[in-house]
């Protein structure tokens, strides 16, 4: 039986805050019973089997690294509805610094100045250190609906983040 928490699937307690090398140690180990190359010769239920096996430790291990969707996968567990592709009611001073960032890089794009591009992304990743923090702090005591909304935030900024990423890419390439 494939368990459902990626934590138990990597014998970790659930929380934000994770060994990572213990998470790879836990990955590593776990591939190296169920790598569908180990069973080429065996049964068709058991490569088939190992193959699901394989395939769930790669999804666990992906969402496990990063930290936006551990979060989620944390809050999911507590049964907290993150709601993201419909719930985009976020704070009005959260709304009004996304629509400020999202311009000055508009500005910039526009302006072809990697540098401003460059210092909003560095700004945007502070913003976001102090996010993870908070978020953090809320997971661990168990605050899910701070954290539900602060996790919507943060889907906004690692777009934000994405989208300047991609225009300074354009105009070096450029």
């Amino acid at each position: 039986m494939i368990p459902t928490s990626h934590f138990e699937l990597f014998d970790l307690a659930p929380a934000f805050d994770i060994d990572i090398a213990r998470l790879e140690q836990a990955y590593r180990a776990m591939q190296s019973r169920v790598h569908p190359d180990r069973f080429a010769t065996a049964a068709s239920a058991d490569r088939r089997a190992a193959m699901q096996w394989a395939v769930r430790a790669n999804e666990a291990y992906a969402t496990m690294k990063d930290p936006l969707k551990r979060a989620v996968h944390l809050l999911e567990l507590r049964g907290a509805d993150i709601g993201a592709e419909n719930n985009t009611a976020m704070e009005p001073a959260f709304l009004m610094a996304q629509m400020e960032w999202r311009e000055a890089a508009e500005d910039a794009r526009e302006a072809k100045n990697i540098d401003e591009l460059s210092r909003l992304l560095d700004k945007l990743r502070d913003d976001k250190r102090v996010r993870y923090a908070k978020l953090g702090a809320w997971l661990d005591s168990h605050a899910d609906a701070p954290a539900t909304e602060a996790v919507r935030q943060l889907m906004f900024l690692e777009k934000v983040q994405s989208d300047i990423g991609e225009s300074i890419a354009a105009l070096e390439d450029a």
